[in-house]
């Protein structure tokens, strides 16, 4: 019996591969031609390695080969009758290569599903070719590098159930075809268009998707573009299961009239221009498992309804502006494996007992205003991966730790205080842990039982002891960033020389001195890729030429001596603020990979170096207030991806050079403050980028005239050239094309101009207000301001300035202006500051300028002004100063009455001194009874220069402009009613 079975086994085996050969058909001869024709178009790519394909390189056509059966080569399937080829797989086959409209691979005409997804068809356009393959069902071509505009002639694909052409930079579908393509494929069910640019198609256009309604299961759109108001009905068709339409920053829709399709599994609306309430109808989609609201402007509090989804297992709500408590509802949901409600406003506690969450892994609810003390469960939840509670209010101590499973835990920037719990130093998983800003306390040496930890961030926390280089068995092998900023440290913990794999590290705000140690030059090996070592005490700077880091700050510090020299890998390169001394030619040129360069307020001299012109990755240059001297040099004019140049504060001569700039993606240039002279630069007006033109304070000549007649300084809005020798009329042509300053976001908020490089560098400006000269660290995106002081312009003021309407400040001073005050003024309406003095200015003061209710300072002083002074809003608040030297002026404030009738006085609680205001010192309520940007403004001189005399006295001229805010609100309020 054991004999046969053998026997029939060795039978079986020696017969099975002519067996299977019989069952798999001989491809066809035309079919298998076009093939191998095809193939030889292209050349395999070895270094085209996507990480979407497993492993890095796979030339699937490599067991295509003349004289075997293609029905049997890799990715290619055939008819089992008739022998044609009818699919071809081809994803990540590591192809690369120009896909013509004639390729042999549209011959095949029996071809019914084509993937092509993760190859290099780069300079590929979606041809007319492909329309040849009628019989398509499925075709992907998604992450292939084809681009350019698609073929009208796709709507032939008639037959097409699936159509993927995803993840295609570049690629353009017009609205004529893709009208004629809805119409023409009515079977489709799956329609993924992600990141082609789809702008040219009209809601209109895209509703005709709802010819789908019978069909249509996935539908993914996300970042094509899109525009306008979404129609509902696309919204709730009856079969959709997959929905996708993120990242389309100007579509809209209703949501509250959306009757949403029960059908639905997955919803991704994040980053779109959703707003109003989150209405309770969500509750209805009971099939949901992802629902994606993220990075929205929904308001209002989030409904309870989502406790009806059971199903869900992932919910973002974050960066939204929502209100209120959350939900208990949300706390019930058993299924749910991601918690996102961060960076919105909500408040009250995080509910003490749970019912759900039994699968809860990541939980994100930082920057919001939640308080209380931070519940046990989350300490104890054991599926919990990610804890992320940071930027809240919570208070009280951190509670004790049953469950091992995280892996990274945030609770910095809390009200936190008492000792860390001893069951921290037991998640032998914890990866990161960041405990910044809190009112904690901790021996540090507890952390060497974290063996794993690679991230660790100890900012503003009490450190015991802090004597950390005595602690000689400390350890953390595999980290690579540590912060303890604003620790109290005094000088190097010896323990860095031992980390090995270090990265990053923060010891700003300390108050480390003396010399920077010998072993500071092997840190971390050669690995350490950033290094910040602001506001501490050093003197001098060491050698760190031979650390291999892309990052270092060593910023706000007392170095002297020469610069360090930058590392040649360096990439942020930060050390102003220091006493820094020398010249910079030999010194930095070695640091040629460098995006952010920051020297500022030194004491560095000679000439600017030639070699930072030839940085070609360079963003900022930022080489303020030191004593630089010569020219600026020719070759920084061709720096292609430079964002901010700031130069002011030096000495640099001039004129500048006639150059076209190739700056297209310049947004700030300062050169004020130094000695440049000639013409106007009238060549910058071309910047499509430029925001911020600051010439301040040089020897700039003559009459300001543009070279073209529109789309000149398109995005400005800081224009200042006070301090000059300009003569001639005010510029405007310039101010009628300043199109940045006509229109503000109001929702734009605290908002500041920041570097798009990935490090975070914000940019300054210096500003003139009351005859102050303030330097702002930061630049809001609301900030407008229009300084042409200190010239000598002449003849009236333009009209146009006063379509300016987000303009917040206004300084025409010091010049020869003549003529009236122009009564398009009151269109100002978020002037903040407006400076009209020493001019020769006529007429009387325009009644209507007592609307400009954001106005908080006012000088009309040294001009020939005459009559009565307004009164009311905020004239009422406006003193002495602001009118001096105008003879023929009369009313209050001015002891002088006028003749023609008498002025009754005003209320004396006008006049009185806010006692908190003026003993608290506070920038928040500077802010609220000056103008936003005013009261920063305010509130930073005030805790920069420590109360100096002759800010008291400018504090009293405005002191009482809290109840002026106070009285123009209520006049609003009742303007409204």
């Amino acid at each position: 019996m054991g004999w046969f079975v053998f026997h029939s086994m060795c039978l079986f085996l020696f017969v099975f591969p002519s067996w299977v050969s019989s069952l798999v058909p001989l491809c066809n001869h035309d079919d298998s031609s076009a093939l191998l024709e095809f193939k030889n178009s292209f050349s395999p790519n070895v270094s085209f390695i996507r990480e979407e394909c497993e492993p890095a390189y796979n030339p699937r056509t490599k067991s295509w080969k003349n004289g075997t059966n293609c029905c049997l080569w890799d990715g290619v399937s055939c008819d089992t009758k008739s022998g044609y080829v009818i699919g071809i797989d081809l994803t990540c086959g590591s192809l690369q290569g120009k896909l013509h409209p004639n390729s042999t691979l549209f011959h095949l005409h029996h071809l019914q599903t084509l993937n092509l997804a993760f190859n290099d068809f780069s300079k590929s356009q979606i041809s007319f070719g492909f329309s040849n393959l009628k019989a398509l069902t499925h075709l992907n071509l998604s992450s292939s590098c084809f681009h350019g505009v698609i073929s009208t002639k796709i709507y032939r694909l008639s037959k097409l159930v699936s159509l993927d052409l995803s993840e295609l930079d570049g690629t353009i579908f017009e609205q004529s075809t893709f009208k004629k393509f809805i119409k023409n494929t009515t079977d489709l069910k799956e329609l993924l268009l992600d990141n082609i640019d789809m702008s040219s198609i009209k809601p209109s256009s895209l509703s005709l998707l709802v010819n789908y309604s019978a069909s249509l299961v996935s539908l993914s759109l996300e970042g094509n573009k899109l525009q306008g108001k979404l129609a509902s009905n696309l919204l709730h068709l009856p079969n959709l299961q997959f929905l996708n339409l993120a990242s389309n920053f100007n579509l809209k829709s209703e949501l509250s009239k959306v009757n949403w399709s029960t059908s639905l599994v997955h919803l991704d609306l994040y980053e779109t221009s959703l707003s109003g309430v989150i209405p309770p109808s969500f509750g209805n989609i009971t099939q949901l498992t992802f629902l994606n609201l993220g990075a929205n402007n929904f308001r209002g509090e989030i409904p309870d309804s989502f406790g009806k989804l059971s199903k869900l297992q992932l919910l973002r709500l974050y960066q939204n502006q929502l209100v209120g408590q959350l939900p208990s509802s949300l706390f019930g949901l058993t299924q749910l494996e991601l918690l996102s409600c961060g960076d919105n406003k909500l408040v009250g506690p995080i509910p003490n007992k749970i019912s759900g969450l039994s699968n809860l892994k990541y939980l994100y609810l930082s920057n919001n205003l939640l308080n209380g003390t931070i519940p046990q469960w989350c300490y104890s939840l054991s599926s919990l991966l990610e804890l992320y509670l940071s930027g809240n209010q919570f208070t009280g101590p951190i509670g004790e730790f049953s469950a091992y499973s995280l892996t990274e835990v945030d609770l910095s920037h809390n009200r936190l205080h008492g000792n860390i719990p001893n069951s921290m130093f037991d998640m032998k998983n914890l990866v990161l842990l960041d405990l910044s800003s809190n009112n904690l306390s901790v021996a540090f040496h507890k952390f060497s039982k974290l063996w794993i930890l690679h991230y660790l961030y100890l900012s503003q926390i009490n450190l015991i002891p802090f004597s950390l280089h005595n602690e000689s068995d400390f350890t953390l092998p595999n980290l690579l960033g540590l912060s303890l900023s604003s620790c109290k440290l005094k000088s190097f913990p010896s323990f860095l020389n031992e980390l090995k794999t270090l990265e990053n590290l923060d010891l700003s705000y300390n108050q480390i001195n003396g010399r920077v140690p010998s072993w500071f030059n092997n840190l971390g090996n050669g690995t350490l890729s950033s290094l910040d070592l602001s506001h501490n005490l050093l003197t001098s700077t060491g050698n760190l030429s031979h650390m291999n880091i892309s990052y270092i700050d060593l910023s706000f510090n007392m170095l002297e001596g020469e610069i360090p020299l930058p590392p040649f890998g360096t990439s942020f390169f930060s050390i102003s603020n220091n006493k820094l001394t020398g010249d910079l030619s030999s010194r930095i040129c070695n640091a040629r990979s460098l995006e952010i360069l920051n020297l500022s307020h030194n004491n560095f001299t000679g000439k600017l170096p030639q070699c930072i012109g030839t940085f070609q990755n360079l963003s900022v240059l930022d080489l303020q207030k030191n004593n630089l001297v010569g020219i600026i040099p020719k070759i920084y004019f061709e720096m292609r991806v430079l964002e901010t140049m700031i130069l002011n504060g030096n000495q640099l001569t001039g004129p500048l050079p006639h150059v076209i700039a190739k700056w297209k993606k310049l947004e700030v240039l300062d050169l004020g403050e130094n000695n440049i002279e000639g013409s106007f630069p009238s060549w910058l007006e071309s910047l499509p980028e430029l925001q911020v033109l600051v010439l301040r304070a040089n020897r700039f000549n003559g009459t300001i005239s543009c070279l073209k007649t529109n789309q000149t300084f398109p995005k400005l809005r800081v224009f200042d050239v006070s301090n000059n020798n300009f003569s001639g009329s005010l510029p405007t042509t310039y101010i009628k094309n300043f199109k940045g300053m006509v229109m503000t976001n109001v929702n734009d908020g605290l908002q500041y101009m920041i570097n798009s490089n990935r490090y975070s560098y914000y940019d300054s400006v210096v500003v003139t207000i009351k005859g102050f000269d303030l330097e702002l660290e930061r630049i809001l995106t609301t900030f407008t301001t229009l300084d042409l002081s200190k010239n000598k312009f002449e003849g009236e003021i333009p009209i146009i300035i006063g379509e300016l309407k987000s303009l917040i400040g206004l300084n025409l001073s010091f010049n020869k202006i003549t003529g009236p005050i122009p009564q398009s003024f009151v269109g100002l309406e978020n002037l903040e500051w407006l400076d009209l003095s020493s001019n020769k200015l006529t007429g009387e003061i325009p009644e209507a300028l007592t609307n400009l209710y954001s106005l908080s300072v006012l000088n009309l002083s040294l001009n020939q002004l005459e009559g009565a002074i307004p009164s009311g809003n905020q004239f009422n608040t406006f003193q002495n100063d602001s009118y001096k030297g105008n003879p023929e002026l009369c009313g209050l404030p001015l002891s002088k009455p006028c003749h023609k009738y008498e002025e009754q006085p005003r209320d004396s609680s006008s006049f009185e001194h806010d006692e908190e205001f003026l003993s608290g010192w506070k920038a928040v309520a500077i802010g609220y009874a000056s103008g936003m940007v005013f009261g920063i403004l305010l509130g930073y001189i005030v805790f920069q220069i420590e109360k100096p005399q002759w800010l008291i006295w400018f504090v009293e001229d405005i002191a009482c402009l809290i109840q002026r805010k106070r009285r123009s609100q209520k006049f609003r309020a009742n303007k409204r009613g």
